[in-house]
């Protein structure tokens, strides 16, 4: 099972292509920089993508939607 539910994200973000690009770019942000936005303890997943999405589902990440 995959955590957390791409199902309840895409009620917030709307698009599963916009949730690649936005979980990809934070996941190679995550990894160049180093840089969280939780604490190690707080995510349950271990990789950096699944951290991404982590972060898209607590609302941590904005996502803007430029129509």
């Amino acid at each position: 099972m995959i955590y957390p539910s791409i199902d309840k994200i895409l009620n917030t973000v709307g698009s599963k292509y916009i949730l690649v690009h936005v979980a990809s770019s934070r996941s190679k942000q995550m990894r160049d920089t180093g840089h969280f936005q939780m604490k190690d303890n707080e995510y349950v997943s271990k990789r950096e993508i699944g951290r991404a999405l982590e972060e898209v589902e607590k609302g941590l990440i904005n996502i803007e939607n430029k129509d």
